[in-house]
């Protein structure tokens, strides 16, 4: 046997070993047909939670929650450390947070099942870089919720701590006089990211060159102004936040001088139909902002999924969505006093959307604010977190086909039994659900969201509170956890290493 045979087979059987996924078979049984794919649970998992607030009068909380998935094993752990914070021009500004250490995570989940929470108040409370590994990785979620109680944005905002990754759209921010927007930027990893932000107005991109080649410093975390990127004022945009290296986690803060604020989170990726799930019923004014990026414009059919079945609210049966350009089209009380999820479809030809709903409760000066992103449908498990004995709403939406869904609650942070129950969700309606509610509840709980059968499903959860007479609400939308990951099952073949 020759020296490249030898290290051919020493190549296979290391490769082998690294992966843990290859089985020895003869050429002719690897020939017979491929092998389905196994489903595993996820090995680790990053999320990153944008800094709060900057008002002094802010006070966060923070939960995490892994739902308990067969097959991890019994190893692992998770925890959330403090980012570094930047100061506007990119340079490093030094942890924040008073008192508190960086080499010190500000949470750590002890078990799977059960719930952690932990707290901060004022403007010093720092961005987080969370990581979880073993049996703490598959659908660990982690909400951030801020209550501002005056000034700019007051009210409830809320935001899930999301994934690193290269490119995000946010339709629905504004640089208009009585909104500030910030763009948060959280970078996970050991290097330097660089990054580029795009605004698109109702004309197409706004000229400017301060949002090009930003630097985001390794486990660090920048909240850029958008009115600083522009000296234009418009009151919807959608921002397009690329990577050129590395990889950061981003969200927006939109904060308004009168209505309140909330986190918009970003759209699901460029898509010909998109949902919108869980209008709140008691919505006043519902606004849906959409943009193309591609080069052909797109026409979309607007419905309105009702607890009754898909109904076309009048005057608005479809829409125009110019490329490059960003529409907002102002639908009212859409709703109707009840709840409802947008579905949009192309008329004719598909064309990649993204979209968001910005909602608001309440009336004259007593109005809040939230953002409902187009998401991406439940799919295998989603978990909301943060729920509380009173003021959570779980809505449900089943587009196409009917379909069943199991919701399940968690124990309470501080104490309290499981418990589930299996809903059915009738084609092309949205129901807000009767959820579980853990026994002896004592804290926060969380609910997960497992569809049985049928067509897909999409959720969100809204968090309601009265403050000062003001409905303060904050809605996150509940996309498929991806805790599980589809691993080929591979055959090594040794007839590549024969003459």
């Amino acid at each position: 046997m020759n020296r490249t045979t030898m290290s051919l087979i020493a190549g296979v059987t290391a490769l082998a070993a690294v992966t843990g996924f290859a089985a020895l078979s003869s050429p002719d049984a690897a020939g017979a047909g491929a092998k389905a794919a196994a489903q595993l649970p996820v090995e680790r998992t990053s999320l990153l939670c944008p800094a709060p607030s900057d008002s002094d009068l802010a006070e966060t909380s923070y939960t995490s929650f892994t739902p308990v998935t067969k097959g991890t094993g019994s190893g692992g752990n998770a925890e959330l450390r403090a980012a570094a914070q930047q100061s506007g021009d990119g340079k490093k500004a030094g942890n924040a947070g008073k008192g508190k250490k960086a080499d010190k995570p500000v949470l750590e989940p002890k078990e799977p099942g059960t719930p952690v929470t932990g707290d901060s108040t004022g403007a010093d409370a720092p961005a987080l870089v969370g990581t979880a590994g073993g049996r703490f990785a598959p659908g660990w979620t982690v909400q951030e919720t801020t209550e501002v109680a005056a000034g700019t944005g007051r009210g409830l905002q809320g935001v899930n701590c999301s994934a690193p990754d290269t490119e995000f759209w946010f339709p629905g921010a504004s640089t208009a006089a009585d909104r500030t927007d910030y763009v948060h930027l959280t970078n996970p990893d050991d290097s330097a990211a660089v990054v580029d932000i795009e605004l698109y107005g109702k004309d197409g991109a706004l000229e400017s060159t301060a949002g090009e080649g930003l630097t985001v410093q390794p486990h660090a975390s920048e909240p850029i102004l958008l009115s600083t990127l522009t000296d234009e004022q418009q009151t919807n945009l959608t921002v397009h936040v690329s990577v050129r290296s590395g990889r950061v986690g981003a969200a927006v803060q939109a904060l308004d001088d009168k209505a309140g604020g909330d986190w918009l989170a970003a759209s699901t990726d460029p898509s010909g139909s998109l949902v919108l799930p869980g209008i709140p019923k008691d919505a006043t004014d519902v606004r849906l902002i959409a943009f193309t990026p591609g080069d052909a414009d797109a026409d979309l059919k607007v419905r309105l999924a009702s607890p009754s079945g898909l109904i076309t609210p009048a005057g608005h049966e479809t829409v125009h969505v110019k490329a490059g350009m960003t529409t907002a089209v102002d639908l009212a009380d859409v709703t109707r006093g009840e709840p409802g999820s947008l579905v949009l479809t192309p008329t004719d030809q598909s064309v990649p959307v993204v979209a968001a709903l910005r909602v608001v409760r309440g009336k004259g000066g007593k109005q809040e604010t939230a953002f409902i992103p187009a998401t991406r449908p439940v799919g295998t498990r989603a978990t909301a977190v943060d729920n509380r004995a009173k003021g959570t709403t779980l809505s449900l939406t089943a587009p196409t086909r009917t379909a069943r869904v199991k919701v399940t609650a968690s124990a309470g942070s501080e104490g309290g039994t499981p418990a589930s129950k299996t809903f059915t969700i009738k084609s092309g309606t949205t129901q807000d659900i009767a959820a579980p509610v853990p026994s002896a509840l004592k804290g926060t709980y969380a609910l997960t969201i497992e569809p049985v059968s049928g067509g897909p499903v999409y959720a969100s959860r809204t968090l309601t509170t009265t403050q000062n007479g003001v409905p303060a609400f904050t809605t996150q939308t509940l996309p498929d956890d991806r805790g599980m990951v589809s691993v080929p099952q591979a055959d090594e073949d040794l007839s590549v290493l024969q003459k």
